[in-house]
């Protein structure tokens, strides 16, 4: 009884407002924000709290998310996809490809966990600020932004700090 209720409600709500709900739908379904761990024992806090503050901050750009996935994982494992895919051989807290067609954006972003919490420590922040950085700077680079010359850097980082606020 109580399963067609719903129903009921749902279908009568879905004849009043059809492209309330498309829109809702479509929306949430293109978006995919994915959490994986490849080669470390890491657990991302409030998940949904994340997703739902990265869809925002690619919002705030004029975008829509497609198909993000954040891997987490080594030093030792980004070292090697750093000098595998991009011929640099140091160590680094965040790599990006990007897949992004038009507006949507849509790519990879490993970000090494040991290298989060060093930073946290050298910059004397709590390691949760500094891993939603790294994670920003990701989608900010899917948005467009670079940071190879000191002033696409300062860019980035003013960016950073904007898209921080919104969490």
């Amino acid at each position: 009884m109580k399963a067609a209720f719903f129903i009921d409600l749902f279908l009568g709500f879905h004849s009043r407002f059809p492209l309330l709900l498309q829109s809702i739908t479509a929306k949430h379904m293109k978006a995919r924000i994915n959490f994986f761990n490849e080669d470390i024992l890491f657990r991302l806090q409030k998940v949904k709290e994340k997703r739902e503050w990265l869809i925002r901050c690619i919002e705030s750009e004029g975008k829509t998310a497609g198909e993000i996935n954040f891997v987490f994982c080594s030093d030792e494992y980004l070292h090697q996809m750093n000098v595998e895919f991009l011929k640099h051989d140091t160590l680094t807290d965040v790599i990006t490809f990007d897949y992004t067609e038009g507006n949507t954006l849509s790519g990879d972003i490993f970000v090494s966990i040991p290298r989060v919490k060093e930073n946290a420590t050298l910059f004397s922040l709590p390691f949760q600020d500094e891993l939603n950085r790294v994670m920003v700077h990701g989608i900010l680079h899917l948005s467009g932004y670079k940071d190879k010359t000191a002033k696409e850097e300062k860019q980035i980082r003013s960016k950073e700090d904007e898209k921080l606020s919104l969490l």
